[in-house]
């Protein structure tokens, strides 16, 4: 039990540290930065267990106003929202919707594309 409790300790730590780099990416500058790609594989843990959002290479700035279309899609399948994936509208709420997906993996410890995510039961439902 107690060997449980210290690794969710640890999970919730670094969600809070991806957390706080998306609030900074989001409204810590006067154009907002929109990762594009928040996934597990891309929160990289130092040596001293901080996470780190990492793979910056499809971020976005923003400019003026709230999103911008993006012809092609590059994010992961599973954790993209669907306004990105159907209609390349790229915004600070599909990088939420991307970190929602991780924090319920995180704790349900399935993937999004798991194989027991059919038609009738998502990682929503």
């Amino acid at each position: 039990m107690g060997r449980a409790l210290r690794n969710f300790d640890v999970e919730c730590e670094v969600i809070r540290d991806v957390t706080l780099t998306l609030e900074y990416l989001h409204f810590g500058y006067s154009i907002p930065i929109v990762h594009c790609d928040v996934k597990p594989s891309n929160v990289l843990l130092d040596q001293s267990m901080v996470g780190h959002l990492s793979d910056f290479g499809i971020v976005k700035l923003l400019g003026e106003g709230e999103s911008m279309t993006h012809t092609q899609t590059l994010a992961t399948i599973g954790y993209m929202a669907l306004e990105y994936g159907r209609e390349g509208k790229i915004s600070r709420k599909g990088d939420v919707y991307s970190y929602d997906i991780m924090l319920m993996e995180t704790f349900i410890k399935k993937k999004p594309t798991d194989e027991i995510f059919t038609e009738e039961m998502s990682l929503r439902h």
